[in-house]
């Protein structure tokens, strides 16, 4: 399938690279309400730079990456929609509940598939737990917790202003890539409680070119609740971008039979430690699976595997086949369900309980990887 890409910054180079992994698209055309922005990525990744109307107008292209600000994600996808193509935008999908069901509803009325992003849940790590999960390895999932902790971003990102405003935060930015992959170990959201709080009205920016610069914090900064599955499960979640240091791990599951602890869902691979009653840890390492092969560098030198594409890839091989795909509109639906109601719960102080209860991802095995793979 011939692509198109709306959105040409940091992350639009994962999406041109990630043609080179899978077989089923070829990126021809790419777009920013920028043109440098587009006419650079056009030049180094040898497509065609155009408008925003002329790329939705674009007869040859039958699917939109959406890769532009999370405010802008809703008109995008509505867009590509209106102009007959499908669309796969990063997360979130949309900055609220209201606006998903008016994509779900067009969606449904043109036939045309929504998928979105995070896909790292396909990954070596968190397919493989969720193999050891069905076969039972810990006993049935009864607890867990998930902690994301950090300082935030603003001593790092030359422009962070977006992270603290609305329909961004920890959960909405970050919180979506371990509430995927529980989902898709565990299965749906049943209910939510929380508390939120901002430590401080106002950020500093201490990194470059824009130091010392501040920045009006508009969205809580910590989340701390308990999420209800429909298996029963419950789920303690602490969401905090006012943290210097922590020894917490990303998500631990308990079972009856045992311990798991998933690694941080941001990555594709990493080790799994999984323990069987009072027994010690054993360690599972994923990186012999096809999406768990360190393939990239990092920032700090290690080798990583990062395989983002194949929720696109598999989306694509779904409206091909006509199935539904993993990283499907339900499930970025639920998602988005959740992380809104994380926030309703604490600012109405009471549980929310969800509406939507999407399938529970079909499970992602290595003959599936291979049909998709270069």
């Amino acid at each position: 399938m011939k692509v198109g890409i709306i959105g040409c910054g940091n992350i639009s180079e994962t999406y041109f690279n990630c043609q080179k992994i899978f077989n089923n698209f070829e990126i021809i055309a790419c777009a920013d309400i920028n043109k440098e922005f587009a006419t650079k990525s056009a030049e180094q990744f040898n497509v065609k730079a155009q408008s925003v109307d002329d790329i939705l107008s674009n007869k040859e292209i039958g699917l939109i990456i959406n890769l532009t600000i999370p405010s802008a994600h809703k008109e995008i996808i509505v867009k590509s929609l209106n102009a007959g193509k499908h669309c796969f935008s990063e997360k979130p999908l949309a900055m609220n509940m209201e606006e998903g069901l008016e994509i779900q509803k067009l969606s449904n009325e043109k036939k045309l598939y929504v998928g979105c992003a995070p896909d790292t849940f396909l990954g070596a790590a968190g397919q493989n737990a969720r193999k050891l999960i069905e076969e039972d390895k810990i006993g049935k999932v009864v607890l867990g917790t998930f902690n994301l902790m950090s300082h935030g971003m603003e001593h790092w990102h030359p422009n962070p202003d977006f992270f603290f405003k609305p329909g961004a935060g920890p959960v909405f930015d970050v919180g979506v890539y371990y509430l995927t992959q529980l989902i898709n170990l565990i299965g749906p959201v049943k209910s939510i409680s929380s508390i939120s709080g901002t430590a401080t009205p106002e950020r500093t920016i201490t990194s470059e070119p824009r130091n010392g610069e501040k920045i009006v914090v508009e969205t809580p900064t910590t989340l701390m609740g308990s999420l209800e599955f429909h298996n029963n499960a419950k789920i303690q979640f602490f969401c905090s971008w006012d943290v210097w240091k922590h020894k917490h791990s990303t998500i631990e599951l308990y079972g009856l039979e045992g311990s798991m602890i998933v690694p941080d869902p941001n990555f594709f691979s990493g080790d799994i430690l999984l323990s069987k009653k009072d027994e010690d840890w054993q360690t599972i390492n994923n990186d012999s699976m096809l999406l768990g092969i360190p393939n990239k560098t990092d920032n700090d030198g290690s080798k990583i595997a990062n395989y983002r594409g194949i929720g696109l890839s598999d989306m694509i091989d779904a409206i091909n086949n006509q199935r539904q795909a993993r990283c499907s509109l339900d499930l970025a639906m639920h998602v988005l369900e959740v992380m809104e109601g994380i926030i309703t719960s604490s600012e109405l102080n009471e549980v929310y309980h969800l509406k939507s209860k999407p399938i529970q991802p079909k499970f992602l095995d290595e003959t599936d990887i291979e049909r998709l793979k270069v």
